[in-house]
Formats: C-alpha cells, sequence, structure tokens
C-alpha cells in the first residue's frame, strides 16, 4: 500500500508539471483528486490494510493527498496569473481623455430657437394632439368637403372618411391647434406652436412622410398685413441675422385671405449662391374660421403663418438634404 501511495505521488507530480492549460488540469484533477480518482480508489483500500500497518499507512495517505492538492493549486493560481505587461508604462500623472458629450438634436434646437426668437416678441408655446379629427383639421380651417386637401390619399386616416362620421387622422398641419386655443379662449392672443405633422409624401431631399411645422396665430383688434409683414421680417433678421432677405408672394389658402408665401434667400451649399427657398404661408385669417370658433370677424382680426422647422434648419445650417435629419448618423450630427 505504500508503494502504491509513492506511484501515485511521483507519477501524479510528474503528470501535473506536464499539464498545460485549464482543460489539462481539469483531466488531471479528476484522475487524481476527483471523487473517482487515484487518491480515493486508495483510500477505500485503506480497510483492507492489516491493523498494525494502518498507522504509517494513513499517515502516508495524507501527506500524498496533501502534497497533490497544494501542487494542484499552485499550478492552478500560476496558470490564471495575468501575463505580464509587456508594453509602456502607463503614465498616471497623464491629462485623461475627456469622453464624447451628445448633444441635443439639431431639430430640437432649432424648434427651441424659433420658440425663443418669438417668445421675444410676445407670443407663447401652445400644443394640441397629433391625432386629430376633420373637424379641427379641415372644417373649422374653412376647407370645404370637395377640396383636394381632404382626399384620402393626401392623409394618413385612422378611420375609414366614408364610414364614419367624424374619421379621425394624423394631422397634415399645425394649424389645428390654433383653431383649438380659440376655442378655448378669448382673443387677444398670440401663440406659436410647433409640432409634427403627417403627409403621405414621397420621400426625397426635401420632402418627408413626417416633418414638423410651427404655428403662428395673433388675434387682436385691427391686426393688418403690415403687422405681418413687420413680425416675419423681424423674425428673419433676429434668426437668421440682420441681412436676410425676404419676400411675401401672393397666394391663396382656404384659411387666410389675403394670403401669401414666405421665401427668403438662403445658400444650401457652401460657395453656392443664395436662391429664393420657400419657408412657409402666412396671411391674414379668414372670417369664417373666426365664425367657426366663436370669435366676432366684425371686432377681431388676425394673421397666422406656418413653417417647416426642417426647412429652416436646412437654411440655416446649410443642410442640403432633410433626409440626413433623419438618419442619425452621428457623422453628420457632430458637425453641428
Amino acid at each position: 500500500m505504500l508503494d502504491r501511495l509513492n506511484t501515485i505521488e511521483s507519477e501524479g507530480l510528474a503528470a501535473l508539471k506536464q499539464a498545460a492549460g485549464a482543460d489539462a488540469l481539469e483531466q488531471w484533477r479528476v484522475r487524481y483528486l476527483g471523487t473517482k480518482g487515484l487518491l480515493k480508489e486508495a483510500t477505500a483500500l485503506f480497510r483492507d490494510v492489516p491493523k498494525d500497518q494502518k498507522p504509517a499507512v494513513g499517515a502516508r495517505l495524507n501527506e500524498v493527498q496533501r502534497a497533490l492538492q497544494e501542487a494542484f493549486d499552485a499550478r492552478k493560481a500560476d496558470a490564471g496569473a495575468p501575463a505580464k505587461f509587456a508594453g509602456p508604462m502607463l503614465d498616471l500623472t497623464e491629462p485623461g481623455l475627456s469622453p464624447a458629450l451628445g448633444r441635443r438634436h439639431i431639430l430640437t434646437r432649432v424648434r427651441e430657437e424659433l420658440c425663443e426668437v418669438f417668445a421675444r416678441m410676445g407670443f407663447e408655446v401652445a400644443s394640441g394632439p397629433e391625432l386629430e379629427d376633420e373637424e379641427h383639421n379641415f372644417t373649422k380651417l374653412n376647407i370645404p368637403a370637395d377640396h383636394p386637401a381632404r382626399d384620402p390619399i393626401d392623409n394618413f386616416y385612422v378611420d375609414d372618411p366614408f364610414k364614419s362620421a367624424r374619421p379621425r387622422m394624423l394631422r397634415s398641419q399645425t394649424s389645428t391647434v390654433q383653431i383649438r386655443v380659440m376655442e378655448t379662449r378669448k382673443p387677444p392672443l398670440r401663440i406659436v406652436a410647433p409640432g409634427r405633422v403627417y403627409r403621405p409624401d414621397t420621400v426625397d431631399a426635401t420632402h418627408s412622410f413626417m416633418f414638423h411645422q410651427i404655428e403662428g396665430l395673433y388675434v387682436d383688434r385691427n391686426v393688418s398685413m403690415r403687422d405681418l409683414k413687420t413680425t416675419l421680417l423681424q423674425f428673419a433678421r433676429a434668426y437668421f441675422g440682420p441681412e436676410a432677405e425676404v419676400r411675401l408672394r401672393p397666394s391663396f389658402f382656404p384659411f387666410t385671405e389675403p394670403s401669401a408665401e414666405l421665401d427668403m434667400k438662403i445658400a444650401l451649399r457652401p460657395g453656392e449662391p443664395p436662391r429664393w427657398i420657400e419657408l412657409g404661408g402666412c396671411g391674414m385669417v379668414d372670417p369664417a374660421v373666426f365664425e367657426s370658433v366663436g370669435y366676432d370677424p366684425e371686432q377681431w382680426t388676425g394673421f397666422a403663418f406656418g413653417f417647416g422647422i426642417e426647412r429652416i434648419a436646412m437654411g440655416k445650417y446649410g443642410i442640403p438634404d432633410i433626409r440626413l435629419l433623419f438618419e442619425n448618423d452621428v457623422r453628420f450630427l457632430g458637425q453641428l
């Protein structure tokens, strides 16, 4: 029995030196120290050892088990120790590299900038639901039932407009907010309403099926077209700079009369000469709109305007393609 124990010890230590890698160490442990290993077999044979030899054999069995276990633990610790770093030493006195900080999206920033400019002119910010009904999106804005703007192919209807008495839709303009504000508040009032709008347009460099508008409304006594033109000119010079060139072109909208388009000279690419870009529509609120919300058009007048926030952002920062604003490419966003 003593010879057997000596053999287990010598062969085990020799085999342990040859074991390379975690798998080989585990195989060695199972063979020598496992529940069915050689030491367990020797322990089971201890009962057959003559009584007068048991003290010596038992002491030797404990010595062998301790020697193999300690050798295995030391070998495993060496195998798990991290490799010595061969590269240059780390200088802890060097200043650290600051992590890149995020920023608000360009559309969020432009929206807040626009609200801040109009706030300086006395406009407060209003909001309304994006899921609207035909009454607020069309009817109370003086858009007749047979107007092409109501065509289901040009809108995102949630309810079937041919089966529902009051079909719901994703709003196609933030003009719905001016109706909701006038329904609940008495004049005078002066608001801007930024928000998302939805139209099934084909996506290209200047169009998207979801985009942002900012609607403006001013209602008071004796408001005139001159007030509208002055407000828009002051806005353009405050936001784009004192050299901003703007113009009003006669146009038509069902909810304003007279109506106009606001254009501005903008260079969309560096080195490119500026050209006239349409920012949005405006005009004097039609008396029919006032009547739909309970305002007396004989006492109150007002103007309204609506701009595309993407158009303004593209003009302000020289962005040539609206799709860049929604692709979330960090290389592009990091430039603004």
